[in-house]
């Protein structure tokens, strides 16, 4: 019933005592994750809620708890380093939440993470993940719109994340896993990563996939689906209308080429067999009709 993350998960957060951190530690252990450890430097030998430890350094608190997914709460000059000390203690999930992170700084833990390939960074500037089934929660996402089920969401943005879980959940499709990339020029784990991970789980059978403007990630995409996606794929791509040269939010949003227009992904992801979603009031409604005659 999911990827990456599920009910064996053992979550540890950075930052777990500041403001946001504390916030969404707490409704991620609400939710259902296991979270045994949040990790605050200053702060080890302190209780969160008076009853998760809170550690000095990320490798004393996998040593002592057994935590094997870090999610990030770090401001944006110091997430790289919070990222990397999370790979050295042998974290294999990392999310990172925070926006603007340096591209300087993301192409040096870009490069480092190339000798680790167990280790996953979600992010950053993400929502981050959530299996709905197995009630674990890593993230920033309203829990309460999810339902357990067999549809795989990867969005490149956070708020359409919630907006196609939402449309799916009231259309009667629960999801699996629900995957938030990020929206910065350089991530963690891509879409084509992603669907491969979605491919290969038999409780995964569709894949809505949000992209946006910028790059060339989902052409990429598209070339994987054509070649070797078994399952169906819908996709819907936002920007339409978006100049050349202007970001739209993301960092990652902009259109620099003819490739990383609107019109060339969905062109290029249509020619790859998925079902094109009009509209972001469509996703719910086209995956529910396409399903639905699928199984008659």
């Amino acid at each position: 019933m999911s990827i990456l993350v599920n009910s064996s998960t053992r979550l540890l957060v950075q930052g777990i005592t500041g403001r946001e951190g504390g916030f969404h530690a707490k409704r991620c252990w609400e939710y259902g994750t296991n979270l045994v450890a949040g990790v605050t430097p200053g702060r080890g030998g302190t209780f969160f809620e008076e009853k998760v430890p809170v550690f000095n350094t990320v490798e004393e608190a996998v040593r002592k708890t057994g935590a094997n997914c870090a999610l990030a709460f770090v401001p944006a000059p110091f997430a790289a380093d919070a990222i990397l000390e999370a790979a050295d203690a042998g974290i294999q999930v990392i999310v990172s939440i925070a926006e603007g992170i340096p591209v300087l700084d993301m192409m040096r833990v870009k490069r480092y993470l190339r000798n680790k390939p167990r280790i996953r960074l979600i992010g950053p500037n993400c929502p981050g993940l959530i299996s709905p089934g197995e009630k674990c929660k890593v993230g920033i996402m309203p829990g309460d719109i999810h339902r357990p089920g067999r549809i795989g969401v990867v969005s490149r943005s956070g708020t359409l994340t919630y907006e196609s879980v939402a449309q799916l959940t009231a259309a009667g499709l629960g999801q699996s896993t629900c995957v938030g990339v990020g929206g910065d020029p350089i991530i963690g784990t891509t879409q084509v990563e992603l669907l491969k991970k979605f491919n290969e789980d038999p409780e995964t059978d569709a894949v809505v996939l949000i992209g946006e403007i910028g790059g060339t990630r989902e052409q990429e995409a598209a070339a994987y689906i054509k070649r070797s996606m078994k399952k169906p794929v819908f996709a819907l791509i936002v920007g339409q209308t978006a100049p050349s040269g202007k970001r739209m939010g993301h960092a990652g949003a902009i259109i620099t080429g003819t490739a990383s227009r609107a019109e060339d992904k969905i062109k290029a992801l249509k020619d790859a067999g998925c079902h094109i979603i009009p509209s972001p009031g469509e996703i719910g409604a086209t995956v529910k009709r396409v399903m639905g005659a699928r199984k008659r």
